[in-house]
């Protein structure tokens, strides 16, 4: 299992790059492409059988964060601005409604809404699922999985999603794209067969709190590494995509990679357990539907529709505030 795991991350490597969110692009391909081998025997010719197109539109919602109006804040929760009791039985509402009506929408975009996105797509890729609709079944289990992955990171449950208030700017990089980057192909990312979730919905705010509750180690640890290591030690230069950019250095990475005992891998596994969980409850619920008889591949409907996503993304770009950088 490991050696495919390893054969899974390196193919993975040198598909293009593009600008950090989340966990990346490399991870959000990585934790897409691995949930479809844990699907059972009803559910994995079909996405086996699209698996590219899968791990290829796992960054799509990053693609489109400063060009779609409310995108950025699907991907994220600032719990910390709620309080401690936020992600509590009589915290934040799980109704999007009721928190609407507690807090106004314009509040609760500023601070993220990516539990309430993850489970109003529950509900539609379910729907996707009854219409035995090939095309809706790929791009909702493609972007589905990236918001439930969102939700396993630790720094996209805090207003520090940077280390912009502790003079840590970079760490989102580091934590979420450096680490994996560089170590993955020694993590154990195969987590067993998809299970179904009974509720569905308790189960993303359960990731949220379990992200929520790993921030401060994700600071501290930095913080104390930091001291060890001097600026020419903890940074270093290396070539990508043609040009020379200034990164965390191989050592730095690594000793911090230690000091979180696992952290990042036991994160990644998780986004890899609970989007497997979606995509299956999802399947359950629809009345699991022979996905045999489906068309094989997107349409070309679908394949224009992704193309005109592209070119509009080359629009200029919107400011859009929360987890930008």
């Amino acid at each position: 299992m490991r050696i495919a795991t390893i054969l899974l991350a390196l193919s993975l490597v040198f598909l293009p790059t593009a600008p950090t969110h989340a966990w990346g692009f490399f991870s959000h391909r990585l934790i897409n492409r691995l949930a479809v081998l844990t699907l059972p025997r009803e559910m994995i010719g079909f996405y086996k059988a699209n698996i590219d197109y899968l791990t290829e539109n796992a960054t799509r919602p990053d693609s489109r964060r400063t060009v779609v109006p409310g995108e950025a804040a699907r991907h994220f929760l600032d719990v910390d601005v709620y309080g401690d009791s936020a992600l509590t039985k009589n915290g934040l509402p799980r109704n999007f409604a009721d928190a609407v009506a507690r807090y106004g929408e314009d509040s609760l975009m500023r601070h993220g809404i990516v539990p309430w996105q993850v489970a109003q797509m529950k509900g539609q890729l379910t729907a996707a699922f009854r219409e035995h609709n090939t095309d809706r079944i790929l791009h909702l289990s493609a972007d589905l999985g990236h918001y439930v992955a969102d939700a396993c990171v630790p720094l996209h449950t805090t207003r520090n999603y940077n280390g912009q208030f502790t003079g840590q700017r970079g760490i989102h990089g580091l934590w979420e794209s450096r680490l994996p980057e560089l170590l993955s192909t020694d993590f154990d990312l195969m987590v067993g067969q998809a299970a179904y979730l009974d509720r569905p919905t308790e189960a993303i705010w359960q990731a949220v709190a379990a992200s929520h509750a790993a921030v401060d180690s994700v600071l501290r640890f930095e913080q104390e590494q930091t001291l060890l290591f001097a600026a020419d030690r903890k940074y270093g230069y290396e070539e990508r995509g043609g040009q020379t950019i200034r990164t965390y250095s191989r050592d730095f990475a690594r000793a911090y990679h230690r000091q979180l005992n696992g952290q990042v891998e036991r994160r990644m596994r998780q986004a890899v357990r609970l989007v497997a969980a979606f995509w299956y409850t999802c399947w359950v619920d629809a009345g699991q539907p022979d996905l045999d008889k489906l068309p094989r591949t997107p349409s070309a409907k679908e394949q224009e529709r992704l193309a005109q996503e592209a070119a509009r993304q080359q629009a200029p770009t919107l400011y859009v505030p929360g987890h930008e950088d």
